[in-house]
Parts: C-alpha cells; sequence; structure tokens
C-alpha cells in the first residue's frame, strides 16, 4: 500500500455525510461518461467507459432527467456516485471541465473511478462512527477513515497510484467486526423483548453472503439481525418487514418491495440501493438517505409506483 506524506494536506471530516451525496449541480457529467452501461440494465444505450451518453448535454445536464422513471430507465434512477463526481469536478481537477480541456479527460475519468471506491468505503467508515455497537472498533475506523480522506484529496496522478484493492481489503476486515458486533445486538434485543409477528411465528429462510433470495415473499421471516450482505434481494417481498441491525451491504434491491419496512435501524444501506427497491411514505430509512422522488411516479414496467 502506497504511503503518502500529508504534511500538507488538511483533512474535512465529513461528519455529517453532506459531501458524500451526490451534487449533479457542481459535476461534469462524470457518471455519464467514466462509466460503461447498458441498455438492458435499464440505461438509455449500450456504451463503452469514456464514451459520453448520447442524453448528456453541452452543460453536463441529462436532457432526459425529468422523464427517467417515465422512460424505464432503472438503472440511472439508482445510481449514485457517494458525492465522488463533484469531488473530482471541484476539487481534484479544480473546476476545468474535460470539455474545456480535453488533454485532462483520460485522467478525469479514470479519477472518478477510484474516487467512487474512496467515496463508497468513506460512507460506510462514517456510517460506522455513528453505532453505539462498533464502538470496540472505532479508533481503528477513524484512522481509516481519515487515511481515505486525504487520498481523496490527492492530485489525479497519485489517485490512480493507489492499491485500491488492499485499501478495500483493510476496510472490509473492520467492516465485517462491526457487523458482528451490531448483528449479535440486534439478536440479543430480540432474544430478550420481541414477539413473532401476528398470523403465525417467523418462518425460517436460507440466508448468508450472497443467498438467492429472488422474487422470495419474506414478510414472516424474521431478518432483525440478519446478514444479508451481497444477498440477491430482487424483487423480493419486504412489505412491513423489520430489518434491525440486518447487513445490507452491497445487497441487490432491484424492484425489491419495502413499502411499509423498518429500515432506519439496518446498517451498510446505500441510496442507490433504496433508489432501485419500491417504497413508499411509511418505508422507514436511515437517517443518512434520502426517500427517491420517484417512489411518487406512475407504475412503470412493474418496478416503480
Amino acid at each position: 500500500m502506497k504511503c503518502l506524506n500529508d504534511g500538507n494536506v488538511q483533512v474535512k471530516q465529513e461528519k455529517d455525510g453532506e459531501d458524500l451525496r451526490a451534487d449533479c449541480d457542481h459535476c461534469f457529467g462524470l457518471c455519464c461518461v467514466s462509466l460503461c452501461f447498458s441498455a438492458s440494465e435499464g440505461f438509455p444505450i449500450d456504451k463503452e467507459a469514456g464514451q459520453p451518453c448520447i442524453q448528456l448535454q453541452h452543460d453536463f445536464r441529462c436532457n432526459i432527467h425529468k422523464s427517467l422513471s417515465a422512460r424505464g430507465l432503472k438503472g440511472c434512477l439508482a445510481f449514485d456516485c457517494f458525492g465522488a463526481g463533484q469531488k473530482v469536478s471541484q476539487i481534484t481537477f479544480r473546476g476545468q471541465d474535460w470539455r474545456q480541456f480535453p488533454d485532462t479527460a483520460k485522467s478525469m475519468f479514470n479519477a472518478f473511478l477510484v474516487m467512487l471506491q474512496l467515496h463508497e468505503l468513506m460512507w460506510y467508515l462514517t456510517e460506522v462512527m455513528t453505532l453505539q455497537a462498533g464502538k470496540p472498533v472505532h479508533d481503528e475506523i477513524r484512522s481509516l477513515l481519515e487515511m481515505t480522506e486525504r487520498w481523496s484529496l490527492l492530485p489525479a496522478n497519485e489517485l490512480l497510484e493507489l492499491d485500491m484493492i488492499e485499501h478495500r481489503a483493510h476496510v472490509n476486515t473492520l467492516l465485517i467486526k462491526t457487523s458482528e458486533l451490531v448483528r449479535a445486538e440486534a439478536r440479543s434485543k430480540q432474544k430478550h423483548g420481541t414477539r413473532p409477528k401476528k398470523g403465525g411465528s417467523a418462518r425460517k429462510v436460507k440466508m448468508g453472503r450472497g443467498a438467492d433470495l429472488i422474487a422470495a415473499d419474506l414478510r414472516k421471516v424474521d431478518l432483525k439481525g440478519a446478514y444479508l450482505r451481497g444477498a440477491y434481494l430482487i424483487a423480493a417481498d419486504l412489505r412491513g418487514v423489520n430489518l434491525r441491525g440486518a447487513d445490507l451491504i452491497g445487497a441487490d434491491f432491484r424492484d425489491a418491495d419495502i413499502r411499509g419496512a423498518d429500515l432506519s435501524k439496518s446498517i451498510f444501506l446505500t441510496q442507490s440501493q433504496i433508489n432501485a427497491a419500491k417504497g413508499d411514505d411509511h418505508t422507514r430509512l436511515p437517517l443518512a438517505l434520502t426517500r427517491p422522488q420517484h417512489w411518487d411516479d406512475p407504475f412503470v414496467d412493474g418496478a416503480f409506483r
């Protein structure tokens, strides 16, 4: 892992997570250019990384942003950059966009891909610092968070030299420890104070990392403190389910029905996951997440209401 001299780098502690939220008004449309995507995944076209989307306007705004839901472009609706776009646009490249300075384009697009990873890790690390159950690992987490923040302020050429595989593995080790602590606490509280839902006892379903729960009816499954890391929850029925203490990192929520579900105390949930799901006014979310506007849109392709 690359060692850094941070004597001249000032780190802004992102305690409230505001800098980890996408701000498209201050971004040069980097997600619409840097990433490769396909029409089959809910994007306007099939395109290669580095190729601008045909809907990206000269001012870096999306030409069809207001009609994404009506067009069924679920990939666009779900994507979130954790604030990496504006960081690269306004800080790494100091407001100089890739159209006016085409020589910077390739470097900017590659820097965005690294920054996206750094900001995602910062999102998870920042959350751990808010969890009382994770207190035993707070010192290590704080150190990793400060390091990751410093790295996010590096020049583009140094960003591209970072060993992100090793860094992600280091962060993941601590996230797993945090998950064990949080889930143990959730199960303990349930054991001493909760009862099964009316209508029968909770049935058992095979859980664990990468569990296949596609289209599963989970309304009577006890998911408090569940290990759903990387689980396939595509089109799963989670209406009214309490997910307190559930580890949801990397879980696939595409078209999952979370109307009336309580995810307010689940862990490692992201805006992108919520954007991909179906919810309503009764869905309870963690304070750091925002209720998607397209939840109010008319029914589209069986995915959104």
